[in-house]
């Protein structure tokens, strides 16, 4: 199935790739494999999604925030390879989650990035993963999310 026909059957839009923040472009090339610069939960320019895992936010945040990053990082592949078609796999995902220092969550914060990568590409969207606790993330998001992809 076409993914642009899946994404809306899910209800998700793509945007167009949220400005960088610091010195780096949102996705690099090289090869077969794309390097996603770490997405934040940005909607329409706005930080959706902004404090502490365990502290100013639950689990259940932390899940949609990982959702809207995965679907930023979907932005950002674009700006490289605008037919999100020649994703042969999402080969891994990495989540930051701005945690407390004693939450074991994070794991299930990063699912929302996980398990919606896997909805939209199926077999081809079981990735490796790390999910890791930070004290701190980029305009106190919290959840950031890089990917890196393998394209026709």
């Amino acid at each position: 199935m076409p993914i642009e026909k899946r994404l809306n059957e899910l209800g998700i839009t793509v945007p167009e790739a949220s400005k960088p923040v610091a010195s780096y472009v949102p996705a690099v090339k090289t090869g077969n494999l794309i390097f996603v610069s770490g997405q934040l939960p940005v909607v329409a320019g706005h930080l959706k999604y902004k404090g502490i895992l365990g502290r100013d936010m639950d689990t259940s945040a932390g899940y949609e925030a990982a959702k809207i990053c995965a679907i930023n990082c979907l932005a950002a592949i674009k700006t490289v390879e605008p037919d999100l078609n020649k994703i042969v796999r999402i080969v891994k995902v990495t989540g930051f989650v701005n945690s407390v220092p004693d939450s074991g969550d994070q794991p299930k914060v990063v699912n929302g990035a996980s398990e919606l990568l896997e909805s939209i590409f199926g077999e081809k969207g079981k990735h490796a993963r790390a999910a890791i606790g930070m004290s701190g993330l980029p305009l106190g998001a919290l959840v950031e999310v890089e990917m890196i992809v393998e394209v026709e």
